[in-house]
């Protein structure tokens, strides 16, 4: 059997810190005086000795012997249990959700989805409205962190392709793991303080800025306003699509440029094709918009920047009247939706560099059926993509398409039309966060879906963040025999 105690023992460590980081937002509610802080505190307070009753009993298994199926376990673990103790304030304090929407509402945090189930968002407490944007934040480290240290050691959708030599093991990994965390730590903070100064630069209020900037550089879309960066129209839009963009860069290159590496950053073929497709999807997409509209041309960009930027790198944040923009222009969203952002940072979806080996496998299999007995390898940033890496990719690729089929059948089910369903379903998948569709177009949020819609986006958001088999390798028997 599994030893489970060294991963209870770091998740009793996560759900401890969680705890402990909401006494900031009750603080900020105490400062302000709005009355929620005491709900606040009541969970704070829950959590950590939670978390502080978990950490001591299994004191000293994390020293324990950790190994593949163990990371496997915390990666499940930490996408199902957090989001748990991060919908507490939800329950305890204004707003006083219901456990399936506060759950819902946590989920998106984490995953940095960015869908929400609540109205009202500038009516919340201060400190609400923080915490939302810490869980994206919280989140969008953590999924960094295990895109860097876990997933290409898991095997799981062809991210073994970028294990190096003597960083191929659960064994060698875990001794580099804290400094690999301290060094993405001080990338993906300071990056976050430089998109909040430039937030307040152009005049975005305190609050505001910071939640966006946590939101912004997590990929995660949660916004204090219902109207999202609407009510920062023109430079807000600017500063924002820049941010997005670079916060779906694989953080290991920021990493390297800090040590004096950038050739690493400016010759990565992931970034320079993730760029060109942004590149494109605006330049086609303003043309369409200019051509078909009265609209001057600089707004017309750059709302359809803001937008594409968002959606490809699964922020989620929206400017503009996006929903209305017609037929042909939210399918080539929805294609770039599906792309996403690079591997290695937090964004969802495909992302570029599985659509880049998808691509090669096909141009070899194209070259291999004119020429039969010509070699072919599939080849990726001048190297050969193992038939493991490229097995592990082509599944990923197809179960991905699958699942939102079969997904967008079932949310069609609960009685969700069906153009709502598919984007409800893409969103969650990609972890994207934009909803569109007749059934959510009075408030823009999943508010009004029935309970069973929830669960299904819910179960959708949680498999796109777990790289889809990691959940199925999980639930197999064989794993958990000895």
């Amino acid at each position: 059997m599994i030893d489970l105690t060294p991963v209870v023992s770091i998740l009793g460590r996560l759900i401890f810190t969680l705890g402990a980081l909401m006494f900031l937002p009750a603080g900020l509610d105490l400062a302000i005086g709005n009355g929620n802080a005491a709900g606040f505190a009541t969970a704070a307070i829950t959590t950590t000795a939670m978390g502080a009753a978990i950490s001591l009993a299994t004191r000293g298994a994390i020293r324990q012997a950790f190994d593949l199926r163990s990371a496997f376990l915390l990666t499940f673990g930490i996408w199902i249990l957090t989001p748990l103790v991060g919908a507490l304030p939800l329950m305890t304090g204004a707003p006083s959700l219901g456990f399936t929407d506060a759950y819902f509402e946590a989920v998106s945090g984490i995953t940095t989805t960015g869908s929400t189930v609540i109205f009202g968002l500038s009516d919340l407490p201060e400190g609400m409205n923080l915490w939302r944007g810490m869980l994206n934040w919280l989140g969008g480290l953590g999924i960094a962190f295990i895109a860097m240290i876990f997933l290409p050691v898991m095997r799981v959708g062809g991210m073994q392709f970028f294990k190096t030599e003597g960083f191929d093991t659960m064994g060698k990994i875990l001794p580099r793991a804290s400094d690999i965390a301290i060094s993405l730590l001080w990338i993906y903070a300071g990056l976050t303080a430089l998109c909040m100064l430039v937030y307040r630069m152009i005049g975005m209020a305190p609050l505001d800025a910071v939640v966006h900037a946590l939101a912004t550089i997590a990929t995660g879309g949660f916004s204090p306003q219902d109207a999202s960066f609407n009510v920062y129209a023109g430079s807000g839009e600017y500063a924002g699509a820049f941010f997005m963009i670079v916060a779906a860069v694989p953080y290991v290159r920021y990493v390297q440029l800090a040590s004096g590496r950038g050739g690493a950053l400016w010759h990565d073929p992931q970034v320079r094709f993730y760029l060109a497709t942004m590149a494109t999807g605006v330049m086609v997409l303003t043309v369409w918009r200019w051509l078909t509209s009265a609209d001057p041309v600089e707004p017309v960009f750059r709302e359809t920047l803001f937008n594409v930027a968002s959606v490809m790198t699964g922020t989620g944040f929206f400017s503009g009247s996006y929903t209305s923009w017609g037929g042909f222009l939210l399918v080539v969203t929805f294609l770039l939706g599906l792309l996403g952002g690079c591997s290695g940072s937090s964004s969802g979806a495909l992302t570029i560099f599985r659509v880049q080996v998808a691509i090669s496998a096909v141009r070899a299999e194209m070259r291999k059926i004119v020429m039969p007995h010509r070699v072919e390898p599939v080849r990726y940033a001048g190297r050969t993509v193992e038939d493991e890496a490229l097995n592990g990719v082509m599944m990923f690729v197809t179960t991905y398409v699958l699942l939102i089929g079969m997904l967008s059948v079932a949310l069609a089910l609960t009685g969700i039309d069906m153009q709502t369903s598919i984007f409800a379903i893409w969103s969650s998948m990609g972890n994207i966060g934009y909803g569109i569709g007749p059934a959510i177009a009075e408030t823009g949020t999943y508010r009004d879906f029935p309970t069973a819609a929830k669960w299904v986006m819910i179960l959708a958001m949680i498999l796109g963040r777990l790289s889809l088999l990691a959940v199925f390798v999980v639930i197999l028997p064989r794993f958990w025999r000895a």
